[in-house]
């Protein structure tokens, strides 16, 4: 059922302003391929339309406000690594040669291209000559990988280009997280750093319908998981709007129409909700800052608004994805589309609730707990303890297709999801704690977690399970090593296993600087030599419980070896064990029948070992 359900998200709104255009993929199991169609739906409410072409109806950002040029992206070849491209007269050879880093990333290998932008006068609907906006540089804009149209965009007087990029290469590349903002103007072909002064992340730049511009902005280079911050230009100053309120870390943010406002999501106690923050523009006083929604759900993006209202995107455990209007006056959400009602009215609902747990060294740390659909309290429950990856990554109300806290509890298996160090939404210091002491505090949260739950006498201590990925996987295979008894079977899925395998094979290696202190061959650095110590790989002796690890082929953040290693040390101790190998799949689990494949080992192992 849950590979049944239609996964909505929004295009826009139509340019008369009168419906929203989304679309909904559908996983088709038989062809491994998602099925996607295109709808309109009255902001008035009422059944949605299909569509045939949705761009009719959509306003094109990519054409000038002047309708005079229009942007687009392409690949340009700038190094010569393929060895195709070496030596042209060798054209099947599958060499590659690299001389820095970088030559891979996310699940791609580098073969010597670029994205650039592109823009060329726009005539009757027809595209001139086309110029590279950034000649010769070998940089990336849109940002890989996962960079898009938000990217590049134009300023309101069709005048600039405004675009992001980190404007290094290489090995200085892979060890940096500078990106910053640009502006490039069309008549001069000059371009301006925008955001010169920041050493940390500028990305996402936005103007209002009145032309100033606002973007995300984190301070410290090299720290992917900084306090992320709402700024907005003013008069040639940068002003932080969020940067005085320490609980806030934004997500996404849009402009209000009229310019005095920006509405923006963030994490709080637990789930994601909108905000609003005024654009004062004066550095003496500090913007206002309002919470617009509530409630035990999350907001996961915010489309646009109409008059008083935002279409927004709402989601919580029990409920997949869906279009509403939000009131930014009462808060009140009204639901827009109705993909998946009918699969829901099938479906028991899963009750969730908000627990708070003291910690060993005396901290407040907040957790969901979900339970099994007609919970009883009176009888005894497996119980599973969810490890979150990241580690810089909230755990709220979210709705997961692959761990999906629902399916999870449905299946007879109270979850608990706690949001221990390294989360945000409950300050920066809490936020801060994982880095430099993977093994340390956050480990004891996840211990202090279950221990706690395991107080209810509805909790079977006998069928305790943790699972797992990303840092969540590493989190099992650390608590593999030292749980004393407490967990009956683990399952880790693209878990860092080797500290010092990760360094030499991961993409992105600021990721491992800042968070482990240094790197391993720093004998002096006590904060490397500490980090590199916690390493699962120097507690494999203490490994004594069945454990399945599932590893993606194509994921180069923790490539292949990390679950090799696991299993291979699992196997070798006699361990019951066993590999899920996906060789096309990168960090995520993305195709209809590995995803199939995916639930049927994670609960089929469950029910073996738990």
């Amino acid at each position: 059922m849950l590979l049944k359900l239609g996964r909505v998200s929004a295009l826009g709104i139509s340019k008369d302003r009168q419906s929203v255009i989304y679309k909904v993929s559908t996983p088709n199991i038989a062809e491994n391929k998602m099925d996607t169609k295109e709808y309109a739906v009255p902001l008035s409410g009422g059944p949605a339309t299909e569509l045939t072409n949705s761009a009719d109806l959509l306003e094109n950002n990519r054409i000038a406000p002047n309708g005079q040029y229009i942007l687009s992206s392409e690949e340009v070849l700038l190094k010569k690594v393929m060895g195709k491209d070496l030596y042209p007269e060798l054209d099947k050879t599958s060499a590659q040669v690299y001389t820095a880093l970088n030559y891979r990333h996310w699940d791609k290998w580098f073969d010597g291209r670029f994205s650039h932008v592109f823009f060329a006068p726009y005539v009757n609907g027809q595209a001139g000559e086309k110029k590279d906006i950034m000649p010769g540089e070998p940089y990336f804009c849109p940002q890989q990988p996962f960079g898009g149209d938000e990217d590049f965009i134009w300023s309101p007087d069709s005048k600039k280009i405004i675009y992001v990029t980190k404007k290094k290469f290489g090995t200085d590349y892979a060890v940096s997280t500078n990106t910053d903002i640009y502006e490039y103007d069309i008549a001069t072909g000059a371009t301006k750093n925008l955001t010169e002064s920041n050493k940390g992340y500028d990305v996402a730049p936005a103007f209002s319908k009145q032309g100033k511009m606002a973007w995300l902005q984190m301070k410290t280079e090299g720290y992917e998981a900084d306090k992320n911050d709402l700024v907005v230009m003013t008069n040639g100053t940068t002003v932080n709007l969020t940067g005085h309120n320490d609980q806030i870390n934004v997500s996404s943010f849009i402009w209000s129409n009229d310019g005095k406002n920006l509405f923006f999501i963030a994490p709080i106690n637990g789930t994601e909700q909108v905000f609003s923050v005024n654009d004062i523009g004066l550095t003496r006083m500090l913007p206002r800052i309002q919470q617009v929604s509530k409630g035990d759900f999350d907001i996961s993006s915010i489309i646009a608004q109409t008059g008083d209202e935002l279409i927004v995107a709402k989601e919580d455990i029990s409920r997949a994805s869906e279009l509403y209007k939000l009131n930014v006056k009462t808060g009140m959400l009204t639901q827009l589309t109705h993909v998946n009602d009918a699969a829901y009215g099938n479906i028991f609902p899963v009750k969730t609730e908000r627990r708070w747990v003291t910690t060993a060294d005396h901290k407040k740390m907040m957790e969901w707990i979900v339970y099994p659909p007609n919970f009883d309290p009176s009888k005894k429950y497996p119980t599973l303890l969810y490890c979150q990856g990241g580690p810089q990554s909230a755990t709220t109300q979210f709705y997961s297709y692959r761990w999906n806290f629902q399916l999870m509890a449905s299946q007879g298996y109270i979850v608990v999801i706690p949001s221990r160090r390294g989360m945000p939404g409950f300050g920066t210091q809490w936020n801060a704690e994982v880095s430099k002491d993977w093994g340390g505090k956050v480990i004891q949260d996840y211990l202090d977690a279950i221990d706690d739950i395991s107080k209810e006498p509805f909790v079977d201590k006998n069928r305790r399970a943790a699972v797992g990925a990303s840092f969540g996987g590493y989190s099992v295979f650390a608590l593999a090593g030292c749980h004393q008894k407490r967990f009956k079977t683990f399952i880790a899925h693209d878990g860092v296993f080797d500290f010092t395998a990760m360094t030499g094979t991961t993409d992105e290696l600021w990721f491992e600087q800042w968070e482990k202190g240094g790197y391993y061959w720093e004998k002096d650095n006590k904060a490397a030599q500490r980090s590199y110590a916690a390493s699962p790989l120097n507690f494999v002796a203490k490994w004594d419980t069945p454990i399945l690890i599932v590893q993606g082929g194509k994921d180069y953040r923790v490539p292949i070896e990390q679950g090799q290693g696991a299993f291979q040390a699992a196997q070798l101790k006699g361990i019951n064990s066993k590999f899920l190998f996906f060789p096309d799949e990168n960090h995520w689990v993305l195709k209809p029948q590995n995803a199939t494949v995916w639930q049927r080992e994670f609960f089929g192992w469950l029910k073996e070992t738990l």
